[in-house]
């Protein structure tokens, strides 16, 4: 069986999902209780209830790992592989983490994805620290602090995945970042 006819149980999947396959809802004016009004007075408003965010992972261990991917929902299966074998390395799997490709989300910054998923890790891939809304700018590998959390700003998967000298700078990272 290779890895593109994988049979998962329903339960599994679910598990796996479970903050991903959400009921997109939508609340309007008059479902909140305020009075109805003609168009004219009030613009559209269909706010949605929550913000659907799109992430691969159940965040068991509140780690958001942000990358940027064109060619996929999440990622291509070569650098989702890689990402997994990452992981492992750091005796984590895909059920402590939550991925979660800013091609889906351009608008959202760190504070919305930072309280949305708890997180206290951040692992950026191909995002620069500013562009993920960061008051501040750090190099390659560095572990930043910031308000109560720990970042590592890394080059794209696909990058690294070949890299043998840039793989080790990440991993030495890694180490110091998880405690290995």
């Amino acid at each position: 069986m290779d890895i593109n006819h994988i049979v998962l149980p329903a339960s599994l999947v679910a598990d796996l999902y479970q903050h991903t396959l959400v009921e997109d809802t939508e609340v309007t004016i008059e479902e909140k209780g305020f009075a109805a009004a003609s168009k004219e007075e009030i613009p559209e408003i269909n706010t949605p209830v929550n913000v659907p965010w799109k992430s691969l992972g159940t965040n068991q261990k509140n780690i958001l790992i942000v990358v940027r991917s064109g060619e996929a929902v999440y990622l291509p299966d070569n650098e989702l592989a890689f990402l997994t074998g990452i992981l492992g390395a750091c005796k984590l799997s895909l059920a402590d983490v939550a991925v979660v490709n800013s091609i889906n989300h351009p608008e959202a910054g760190y504070k919305e994805l930072i309280s949305f998923f708890k997180s206290r890790i951040v692992l950026l891939f191909d995002m620069e620290p500013a562009a993920f809304g960061l008051p501040m700018s750090f190099p390659h590998y560095q572990v930043q602090p910031f308000a109560g959390n720990s970042f590592l700003y890394s080059p794209a998967l696909k990058e690294l995945e070949n890299d043998r000298v840039e793989k080790s700078k990440l991993w030495v990272s890694l180490k110091r970042l998880f405690n290995l």
